[in-house]
């Protein structure tokens, strides 16, 4: 990144922080005052393809600022989604600014291993929120990866990235002009082979499948599909060859379908968001004396959660739900605790009434 602290970038983003990878760089909106994660994306003027020696580069930042803006314009609100603010070209960098708020990317919290269900569940279930309405939008994120969702401090998950996913899947397209060789060349350089950036085709069902792809590496701690190399994994996505699933638990059954190569065959972010939610309703709370789940806690924030939640497993609803049916349950008038020395004393009374009758009757 080529921002330090107190610089300002793209003429009204002043630099708080030095960057921090792939989690972009605080900054400061130097009109309104509002803090913003800037992500910056090189422009290659020169390293165009096919570009003759010698003649002026031609300069994609303002094509690709147009396309940023033209997704800002597009994106609804939603409470799930980190809105896209503005991209900006400074020299040869394009600076993306998305609002910022507390929280850690969910790719710093997945390194000790695979994530309890439930909890995978909860991140779904917000993603899935989030795409839904990016879909009604007529929208395509294009970039669910660990990297773009952030963690909050209640344990919701929010989606970012929209606005980077759009400036990158632009500037591959204008580097590689109509040879889709180029494009494809140019994607491999900037993107390497990360499963969720690959799918095999577009629009929202392209989104679903990332989902699926993401819900899988959360449950297992792994990829289902071979990333050691772009051309392996790619026939393995056409193919739809993927890793066993049987590490996904209760999951498993949706990440299957939302694998599927077939677009027609997986469900969309409306139905996947349902099916997370039902699952959720039966979800078992951590056990008092056990370990925290990782990537927790909940509650969500005091406006309410998108997935309700509710205390307790089945045995606990259910006797609820009995005890509603059997109306209120009356409080004995005897604590427990002195019923056995009453029983006691009753007995002794039996016993001298009965002594005093026989000697009454013998004299």
């Amino acid at each position: 990144m080529r921002a330090e602290p107190g610089q300002v970038v793209a003429g009204r983003y002043r630099v708080t922080d030095r960057p921090e990878d792939e989690a972009g760089v605080l900054a400061v909106d130097v009109h309104g005052g509002a803090r913003v994660r800037l992500f910056g994306l090189e422009l290659p003027e020169l390293l165009v393809p096919g570009h003759p020696l010698g003649a002026p580069a031609p300069s994609y930042g303002p094509r690709v600022t147009a396309r940023v803006a033209q997704v800002a314009a597009a994106a609804g609100a939603h409470p799930r989604l980190l809105r896209g603010l503005a991209a900006g070209p400074e020299d040869e960098v394009l600076w993306v600014a998305e609002e910022a708020v507390p929280g850690v990317p969910l790719e710093r919290l997945v390194g000790s291993g695979p994530v309890p269900p439930y909890r995978v569940a909860e991140i779904g279930a917000d993603l899935a929120g989030a795409l839904r309405s990016l879909h009604e939008d007529g929208l395509t994120h294009g970039n669910l990866t660990l990297r773009t969702v952030l963690v909050c401090e209640d344990g919701a998950a929010m989606l970012g990235g929209l606005l980077l996913g759009a400036a990158e899947e632009e500037l591959c397209a204008a580097l590689g002009g109509e040879v889709p060789r180029r494009v494809y060349d140019t994607r491999a350089l900037m993107l390497g082979p990360l499963a969720e950036r690959w799918a095999i085709d577009p629009g929202a069902p392209a989104d679903t499948w990332a989902l699926g792809v993401l819900l899988y590496r959360l449950l297992t701690g792994r990829g289902p599909y071979p990333e050691a190399d772009l051309p392996t994994l790619l026939a393995a996505v056409r193919d739809g060859r993927h890793h066993p699933a049987d590490g996904c638990g209760p999951l498993q059954p949706l990440v299957e379908r939302l694998l599927q190569p077939d677009a027609a065959a997986r469900p969309d972010a409306v139905a996947v968001q349902r099916e997370l939610r039902d699952l959720l309703v039966f979800a078992p709370e951590p056990g008092p004396d056990g370990p925290p789940e990782p990537l927790l806690p909940v509650p969500r924030p005091p406006a309410g959660p998108l997935v309700p939640r509710p205390r307790g497993g089945r045995r606990e609803r259910a006797a609820a739900r009995g005890t509603e049916r059997q109306g209120p349950v009356r409080q004995p008038r005897v604590a427990p605790r002195l019923l056995g020395p009453l029983i006691l004393g009753g007995v002794l009374v039996l016993l001298v009434a009965a002594l005093a009758g026989i000697v009454a009757v013998a004299g």
